[in-house]
C-alpha cells in the first residue's frame, strides 16, 4: 500500500478529520480530501461543485436487473403502506405509528 491508500483507509475507518490526518502525515488536508473524494467516486471540478461519476452503460447482469426491479417494487410497496397509515390516522383520528420516546 502506498501512503495515499494508507491515509484514505485511516480516514474511512478511524473517524479522524482531514486536518488531523494532514498534521499526522505532513500532508495538506485539502489533498487528503481530494484523495478521499476520488476514492469514493466523486471529483471536484474547478468551480468547487462535487461531480458524481455516472456508471457506464455496460451490460448489467440479469440478476442485478431482477434485484433492481424487486427493490423498486419494495419501495413502492413501502410508500403505499405509509399512505394507507396516513389516511387511516387522519380518518380514524388515532395514532397508529409508534412515537419515539413513549413511556412503557
Amino acid at each position: 500500500m502506498d501512503k495515499r491508500e494508507i491515509v484514505i483507509a485511516e480516514y474511512l475507518t478511524g473517524g479522524i478529520t482531514y486536518r488531523r490526518l494532514g498534521e499526522k502525515h505532513g500532508i495538506d488536508f485539502r489533498t487528503i480530501n481530494s484523495w478521499v473524494m476520488k476514492y469514493k467516486g466523486k471529483e471536484r471540478n474547478r468551480h468547487s461543485k462535487i461531480v458524481v461519476k455516472k456508471p457506464t452503460t455496460e451490460a448489467v447482469p440479469a440478476d442485478v436487473v431482477q434485484l433492481q426491479k424487486e427493490l423498486s417494487a419494495a419501495l413502492l410497496h413501502a410508500k403505499l403502506l405509509n399512505a394507507i397509515i396516513d389516511i387511516a390516522e387522519k380518518e380514524l383520528k388515532i395514532d397508529i405509528r409508534k412515537k419515539s420516546g413513549t413511556k412503557r
